[in-house]
């Protein structure tokens, strides 16, 4: 192998730009020269490649986003924008390609397998719902993200005795709720993965008054449903001063942290090192500290679960 591509797909994810980096030196240090491919599968579609130096990645690590941009591609979902792709790639001379992504990005790496292009999926998402790592690129900074809002929410509750009722992202999953919850001592953390009774939720609000307590947060991820909605209700049924803050994209962004930096680093290494080896059509992934590589077909028949035992701590942490 002479040359390999990477790319970026999906959602940005703070410490992509860690991966990136360190999949260009690694294969610059064994010889290799990469093209960097721009706005994910729409740009593969479209040709939009370029070689990629030592320099092309410099001052990049503690960057959040990606600088290679990313982008949804509906185009490369058809077989005619995927036969376009495998032309563009033969007619740049990219023999593996990295795809730094979530499940949407690594189902297209897996078509592109199948069309005899070597590939190799680096997990990149905030939502930290791919199975076979212990953590996704981005999540940890995430959860730092929402931590640090927690914390600044927090002042404001105090000084007002309110209620806030705090949304994040997590469509199908609630892991950065769950994280930032227990990180952040919300008393109620409101998960897609499990049941909750708004009215068990609102009597727990009455003890924590009666005991004392000045104010209470409670973190909603955004599968369970409108946090406006949600905080609407628990006004109506506790007659307490509700307000709600919906996170947003800001939890995407800014500067990764060290954790995030270093598992980008070592997943984009070793997926350099797959292409080398000729393993492929697998995605790197960290399990109990070491790096590990799963094929395609595995990660799309499992799903991540939640650990119950995390959920059930910060219940109890919370009473």
């Amino acid at each position: 192998m002479r040359r390999i591509g990477v790319l970026t797909s999906g959602g940005d994810a703070p410490g992509m730009n860690a991966a990136i980096r360190a999949v260009v030196r690694k294969a610059i240090y064994h010889g290799l020269e990469v093209t960097g491919i721009r706005r994910g599968y729409s740009g593969l579609i479209a040709g939009d490649g370029s070689p990629m130096e030592l320099g092309s990645v410099a001052d990049i690590i503690q960057r959040g986003g990606t600088v290679l941009r990313t982008a949804r591609s509906p185009e490369f979902l058809e077989s005619t924008g995927q036969q376009q792709a495998v032309s563009n790639l033969h007619e740049m001379g990219v023999e593996g390609l990295v795809i730094i992504g979530g499940d949407g990005s690594f189902r297209g790496a897996a078509a592109l397998e199948e069309a005899g292009v070597h590939t190799v999926g680096i997990p990149g998402t905030i939502d930290n719902d791919i199975p076979f790592t212990d953590a996704s690129i981005g999540f940890d900074t995430a959860v730092n993200n929402v931590t640090d809002a927690i914390n600044k929410v927090r002042d404001t509750a105090t000084s007002h005795e309110r209620i806030y009722v705090i949304e994040v992202m997590g469509r199908t999953s609630g892991q950065i709720a769950l994280a930032a919850g227990l990180a952040g001592g919300a008393e109620s953390i409101l998960v897609p993965e499990f049941p909750f009774d708004l009215d068990e939720i609102c009597e727990r609000l009455h003890r924590g008054v009666k005991r004392g307590k000045l104010h209470s947060i409670i973190l909603v991820a955004e599968g369970v449903g409108s946090a406006l909605t949600i905080g609407e209700e628990i006004k109506e049924k506790t007659a307490m001063e509700t307000r709600v803050t919906i996170l947003g994209h800001l939890q995407r962004g800014g500067t990764p942290t060290a954790f995030d930096r270093m598992l980008a680093s070592r997943l984009g290494a070793a997926a350099v090192d797959l292409l080398r080896e000729g393993c492929h059509g697998r995605m790197v992934g960290l399990r109990a500290g070491e790096v590990l590589a799963t094929p395609f077909d595995e990660v799309f028949t499992k799903e991540k679960t939640m650990s119950a035992e995390l959920y059930n701590l910060a219940t109890i942490l919370a009473i």
